[in-house]
């Protein structure tokens, strides 16, 4: 038998719009595949990322932290007609497997999949974003958000991934990982330049629009 959790987050599933054959496929392989499946967006978190794409139609996507594609692929899917979607991760040994499954898409050619180091790649790409989705390492989070932000028009949108960190941020004696989600939150809450809210679904993703 489910414990609530377990049954909120399947109710909450069996409530939106199902996985496509591919977002299912990616998820089913990630399970079996990967050594850390949990750092995948899901089905629910997937079906928010789209929905928050399909409403800006952004023409520029920047994603930090691609894992095995899957929030990518659900990004993707509000692109504008003519827009593209940079994301950004450091693992080598899962490209052919990800590029595979961009391939696979209808978004093959609006997918720009780029190896190496986050600050770097960024560095390299003289573009404005629409949405800028922060999934990567902690420790960097708060100096991602604000080398981008001057790169965000007024409306766009920067969404960060795993800002409850599970629970912990609550925690009397955080170590010093929670104290960097902690600061990173604490910072984002007074920062005037945007609008901002949690929404606390799967480890908690913050949501900023620039003013």
């Amino acid at each position: 038998m489910l414990g609530q959790e377990e049954a909120l987050a399947a109710y909450l599933e069996n409530t939106c719009d199902a996985e496509n054959d591919l977002l299912k496929q990616v998820n089913r392989e990630t399970h079996l595949k990967e050594t850390m499946p949990h750092m995948l967006s899901g089905h629910f978190q997937g079906r928010v990322l789209a929905m928050l794409s399909k409403l800006v139609k952004p023409k520029r996507i920047l994603e930090i932290g691609t894992f095995t594609g899957y929030a990518t692929l659900c990004l993707a899917e509000g692109l504008d007609s003519e827009g593209l979607i940079y994301t950004i991760d450091i693992n080598e040994e899962q490209q052919e497997r990800v590029q595979n499954y961009f391939d696979a898409s209808p978004f093959a050619t609006k997918i720009k999949y780029y190896i190496g180091d986050a600050a770097d790649v960024i560095a390299e790409l003289k573009e404005e974003f629409d949405i800028v989705f922060i999934d990567a390492d902690k420790r960097n989070n708060l100096f991602y958000y604000e080398t981008l932000i001057p790169h965000v028009p007024r409306g766009g949108l920067i969404l960060i991934d795993n800002v409850l960190w599970k629970g912990r941020v609550l925690s009397d004696e955080p170590d010093s990982q929670t104290k960097k989600v902690i600061e990173l939150n604490e910072f984002l809450a007074k920062d005037t330049r945007v609008e901002k809210l949690i929404l606390p679904i799967r480890d908690g993703l913050f949501v900023l629009r620039k003013k």
